[in-house]
């Protein structure tokens, strides 16, 4: 250490208080027992992930595996005759082609309109102040906390009324209704954090409340929208319980019909596993896709609320 070095450091030593110093050794005692807690909790991690991951894994090994290996007593970790024949039958499967193209019109109408209606709400609550909003936040956050599934009877009810049951007009309303809250908090919260000085500066400029809308806040929340889709995307493919209640056999989406090949009669398993890797696909495809925009977008908006 040099002379000056020596010389601050003495210098930061007098001015830490007497009180002070015993806690700051027992903080530099702290961390130096760092690096074995570290190792710990990355073990840890490591095994929740191997546990999160591994029937991912049995899935898709299952989905490989021929009919007298799918049906041992012994667990195979790895198929020691690998076929494709689970996933022809997977295709060729009655309905199968039929659900996967309703599956994509419902999912991608319902989050498209999810995103464009609730960043519509979220800008009117965020920017524009109106009696009642403070409520209707609140009714919003508590639409969350009601089980849709306890609003199935009403539901389906509200919808063969209008004739909109069997239809996937229906459905894809319903699915809007189910994410737009979710989507119009989580916005809430992007749409905050936008300084106000940057409408006004923009208006000053001359730019209209439109242009405002579509070259300022726009663009600053678009890491916000790529995080509400993924949320509007998974829960929209993954749901099968309302539209299993609303619709027919013939306009399912993939879920349904996975959910369909567990009946009392017995399962096939290898069929059905293709099934479950090839449903599972668009969600991975659709990820990769936005994968850059997805750390900035749970994160952007965590800081106002």
């Amino acid at each position: 250490m040099t002379v000056a070095g020596t010389q601050v450091a003495l210098d930061t030593q007098r001015r830490v208080p007497p009180r002070h110093r015993s806690r700051h050794r027992r903080d530099t005692v702290a961390a130096g027992r760092g690096r074995g807690a570290t190792v710990a909790f990355n073990l840890v991690g490591l095994a929740f992930a191997v546990l999160m991951a591994f029937p991912v894994y049995w899935m898709i090994n299952t989905a490989f595996k021929p009919v007298n290996e799918v049906q041992t007593f012994e667990p195979q970790f790895f198929p020691a005759h690998p076929t494709l024949d689970n996933f022809r039958s997977a295709l060729h499967a009655p309905n199968f082609l039929t659900d996967l193209k309703n599956g994509v019109i419902i999912t991608l109408c319902a989050v498209l309109a999810g995103m464009v209606v609730g960043f519509l709400g979220s800008l009117a609550i965020a920017r524009f102040r109106f009696y009642g909003r403070r409520a209707l936040v609140l009714v919003i956050l508590m639409v969350q906390m009601i089980p849709f599934v306890a609003l199935l009877i009403p539901l389906f009810l509200m919808l063969n009324r209008i004739h909109l049951t069997n239809t996937l007009t229906g459905v894809t309303i319903t699915y809007l209704v189910l994410v737009l809250p979710y989507t119009v908090w989580m916005l809430r919260g992007f749409i905050i954090n936008v300084p106000r000085e940057l409408d006004e500066a923009a208006l000053v400029d001359g730019c209209t409340r439109w242009q405002t809308f579509y070259k300022i806040i726009l663009p600053l929340t678009a890491p916000g929208l790529v995080a509400a889709s993924i949320y509007g995307f998974i829960q929209t493919w993954n749901e099968f319980i309302i539209i299993n209640t609303l619709n027919d056999a013939d306009e399912w989406n993939l879920m349904a019909w996975l959910a369909s090949n567990q009946t009392l009669r017995g399962t096939t398993w290898g069929p059905l596993m293709a099934g479950a890797t090839l449903t599972s696909l668009p969600v991975v495809v659709f990820f990769m896709i936005i994968q850059r925009n997805v750390a900035t977008g749970l994160t952007a908006g965590a800081v106002k609320g």
